[in-house]
């Protein structure tokens, strides 16, 4: 591991000490919670390549999502770097632009979060040549 991964995991690893501190472990299960659906979707395409998902859902109970949002930070942008760096450190390729989407849900299951991924197609730039036209 070079000096700047092992930096930029210190500071993962401070930003989510920080978080469980101030709201009672909430972002850090969010955050392991969507690394496992990273992880449990990963297909192995051919020798040393890992596609994984690139398009995840966070749906948050109320309760959740007011804590969160009242601390004035952009989760869904702190999630989507985590997720990146995570990807990044197991060799993972997203299957295009990675996508974190945070949503309020009051029916969340467990009351907390739901997490759910998929892959989301990416627009070519035909895409936008044709639709201009």
């Amino acid at each position: 591991m070079g000096a700047l991964s092992a930096l930029e995991e210190t500071l993962e690893n401070r930003w989510e000490a920080l978080w469980a501190r101030v709201l009672d472990k909430e972002p850090v299960e969010v955050l392991d919670a969507l690394r496992r659906e990273c992880d449990d979707n990963a297909v192995v395409c051919r020798a040393g390549r890992v596609m994984v998902p690139n398009a995840y859902d966070v749906e948050l109970a109320d309760e959740v999502h007011e804590q969160l949002s009242r601390q004035g930070t952009d989760v869904g942008q702190a999630l989507t770097d985590s997720l990146s760096r995570h990807a990044e450190r197991r060799g993972y390729e997203f299957a295009g632009p990675l996508a974190v989407h945070v949503a309020r849900c009051p029916d969340v299951p467990n009351g907390r979060y739901r997490v759910a991924s998929r892959v989301m197609e990416h627009v070519s730039a035909d895409g936008f040549f044709h639709a201009a036209h």
